[in-house]
């Protein structure tokens, strides 16, 4: 079971994942992100990837709010490293990746999958606590006891490969794997037709890697 949200580093990890001769399940969630676009990116690149089979699980977290990534609240533009590095920034989504880890343990216990998957990174990242190692470790503890499987001996693996890479060392490993970047949406305020801001926190970071790669963004096009 991967995680992947339509982004560069879930794009990576289906990769990753496939590389090891893995028959993955591509697990999207829509959670009522406003940035939509990343949805279809999402599909495109799970067929791409040759995931045996892609699915959406629907929640609704705009109802909570707490986030400029479900509610009205302007995304934060232009952004020095140093104050991206300031604190837990508006477009944290409350609870988020529990949430997804947890219906991504739900539906890998059905499907009798041995492994989730997800793309949270500790060092290019927007200070979020839930893409740390300790919420990985945590989580892992947790299935291992919140589960048949896990009671039964045979507890599901948190797998989080990227957790200590800088995103240039991301994109590498995804380059090498024949990850088409091109079809992955990073951006958290895309245009109508899914063109990326460049301004916001993940633009930024992203473009950054690409630029020490002596690459341009291929979705900056």
């Amino acid at each position: 079971m991967v995680l992947l949200s339509g982004g560069l580093d879930s794009a990576t990890v289906l990769a990753m994942a496939q590389s090891r001769g893995l028959q993955c399940l591509a697990l999207t969630v829509d959670y009522g992100q406003r940035h939509r676009h990343e949805l279809s990116a999402a599909a495109q690149v799970a067929l791409a990837l040759g995931a045996a089979e892609h699915r959406i699980a629907r929640v609704n977290l705009d109802a909570m709010g707490g986030s400029a990534l479900t509610q009205g609240y302007d995304v934060p533009k232009g952004r020095s490293e140093a104050e991206m590095e300031g604190g837990i920034p508006v477009t944290y989504v409350p609870a988020r990746n529990t949430i997804m880890l947890s219906i991504a343990l739900g539906w890998a216990e059905v499907w009798g999958a041995e492994s989730i998957w997800t793309g949270v990174n500790a060092v290019d990242y927007s200070g979020y606590p839930d893409c740390r190692p300790e919420f990985v470790e945590a989580f892992g503890r947790l299935a291992q006891v919140a589960t048949k499987a896990g009671v039964e001996g045979r507890p599901l693996v948190i797998e989080a490969p990227l957790i200590h890479l800088r995103k240039r060392e991301i994109i590498e490993a995804g380059l090498a794997l024949g990850v088409d970047y091109s079809q992955t949406s990073t951006c958290y305020d895309p245009g109508e037709s899914g063109a990326p801001c460049r301004e916001c926190d993940a633009c930024l970071i992203r473009a950054a890697a690409f630029q020490d790669l002596g690459m341009a963004d291929p979705a900056w096009r």
